[in-house]
């Protein structure tokens, strides 16, 4: 198993990665596939990484009038979206009360994005628009994601429509999650087949003559270059010279930046697809399970279910991922995604039997069947925000990434803003106005915009690994004002509390 240190840079993305479900149909143009036999000599902008960030910010530098035919190189270490994107739970959803409103916001703009994108171009990647559904098995947590409901509909009654909360036993039945305290849905919500999202995305811009894929190359490293082309990048192909340097590497991020090895952290996690029990509805909606049993509050479990109707892979998957309670390994700083945690593996196969009301023949049946189990690396921020914006002491190398497992509602727009930046850099604009610019524009929570002030103050912090054997990552609290506070006095009073059945 290759692992390093929370605080150490990762490696390069291994070449014997786990079969994830979702390269089960690959995409036979894409596959090996290199736009010019030889890697080019330079670019004008180099993206490294293929997945929704990468493939975003593409598309939109060359829909953008300042593109101007700019070349454009995109490098990648494996297959294209062979990491995150490619290995992920299928989910795009909005977490409204996760991380403050301007982050709410984001992703609901993020969400929008991609769903018109996939409805303007009819990409045949199974998106369907659901409700979300976190499950809370523990009454203190459920309380606490009350307060935050609460929070939010006092600071944005709008925004707070989209949440809605449930605690009377028939209507979670409906929801297949009797046996939960409570939950809340989100109606801003989907599932789809994030690979062939990307993948439609890539061929487009290659058939048009736009990118330069260059898959199976790992970048090395980077060094200087000259006054034309300051960035070399070192590969196993040779180097290729760039003026502009996009890193949408994600959790491999500190393998290429390794100053940032203790702000970008790579965690491994843990993907299944399940078959269903016999003659099992399909579900109505996705699902976040928190608080069960044995799981640490600040870990969770996510299901969303694939068609019924797929070809040639057997129909209606459940896409079922988390496990960490179940670990046998250690998942914070490895960046090894060839190696199944057979403890998460069994986790997730025995679990959904126990939480939802799943239908179907389930006497007798102790864990589902399952046809692929893999895993993938995430980036985590120690600060649990990502990083947008060019990397310090390095002028014209950008980063956009770092989502903590919550990539599909960020990555598209996270492209977006990296790419305005690139061309306002361009222009002359100053950085500070740039700021302010992609703020207002694209709708970058501010808190994303890498200063040197943010990393001083993310440094302040406990590291990733240590957060995470607190129990304290991703547990943010959300800033509430004496006005909300009222408020949520108010909304609390509906709900009545018995640890009773």
């Amino acid at each position: 198993m290759t692992s390093v240190a929370p605080d150490q840079p990762s490696g390069i993305p291994v070449p014997n990665s786990t079969r994830s479900f979702w390269h089960s149909e690959p995409n036979e143009f894409l596959l090996g596939h290199r736009t010019t036999p030889e890697l080019p000599s330079e670019a004008d902008v180099v993206i490294v990484g293929s997945g929704i960030t990468g493939s975003s910010a593409a598309r939109f530098l060359t829909e953008d009038p300042r593109y101007n035919g700019r070349s454009i190189v995109m490098i990648e270490a494996r297959e294209a979206c062979w990491g995150a994107t490619g290995r992920n739970g299928g989910h795009c959803q909005v977490l409204p009360v996760a991380r403050g409103l301007d982050v709410a916001k984001f992703e609901i703009l993020n969400y929008n994005t991609v769903k018109s994108y996939i409805s303007e171009n009819n990409v045949a990647c199974e998106w369907r628009s659901v409700s979300g559904c976190r499950a809370f098995f523990s009454e203190d947590m459920f309380k606490a994601e009350l307060s935050k409901v609460a929070a939010l509909k006092a600071a944005d009654p709008e925004l707070g429509k989209l949440v809605e909360v449930i605690t009377d036993k028939a209507k979670l039945a409906k929801h297949r999650v009797s046996t939960a305290v409570g939950c809340t849905l989100c109606h801003s919500a989907a599932s789809l087949w994030p690979y062939k999202l990307v993948a439609f995305v890539l061929e487009k811009l290659v058939r048009a003559g736009q990118l330069n894929l260059q898959t199976n190359t790992p970048v090395e490293r980077i060094a200087s270059g000259d006054a034309t082309h300051p960035h070399v990048l070192h590969t196993p192909r040779g180097p290729i010279r760039a003026r502009t340097v996009l890193l949408c590497t994600n959790g491999y991020t500190s393998h290429l930046l390794p100053a940032l090895a203790d702000l970008i952290v790579p965690v491994r996690g843990e993907m299944s697809a399940l078959l269903p029990p016999k003659g099992a509805p399909r579900l109505p909606n996705s699902y976040g399970l928190e608080g069960q049993p044995d799981q640490p509050g600040h870990l969770s479990d996510y299901l969303n279910q694939r068609p019924y109707d797929g070809v040639p892979n057997p129909a209606g998957h459940y896409m079922y991922g988390g496990g960490d309670a179940g670990a046998d390994y250690p998942r914070v700083g490895i960046w090894d995604d060839g190696v199944v945690d057979e403890g998460m593996a069994a986790w997730l196969r025995r679990t959904l039997l126990v939480r939802l009301e799943l239908g179907g023949e389930t006497e007798g049946l102790e864990e589902l069947e399952a046809t692929h189990q893999w895993t993938g690396i995430m980036g985590y921020s120690r600060d649990n925000m990502p990083w947008v914006g060019e990397v310090p002491g390095m002028k014209g190398v950008w980063l956009a990434g770092a989502y903590s497992g919550h990539g599909m509602p960020n990555g598209t727009l996270c492209g977006k803003a990296a790419v305005e930046l690139m061309l306002a850099d361009e222009q002359g604009i100053a950085a500070s106005e740039a700021h302010k610019s992609v703020v207002e524009t694209v709708g970058l929570p501010k808190g994303y915009l890498i200063t040197e002030a943010r990393i001083a103050e993310a440094r302040k912090l406990p590291p990733v690994a240590k957060a995470d054997a607190m129990g304290t990552f991703g547990a943010d609290a959300v800033r509430i004002s004496g006005t909300e506070k009222a408020g949520i006095a108010e909304y609390l009073k509906s709900f009545i509390w018995s640890s009773k059945p």
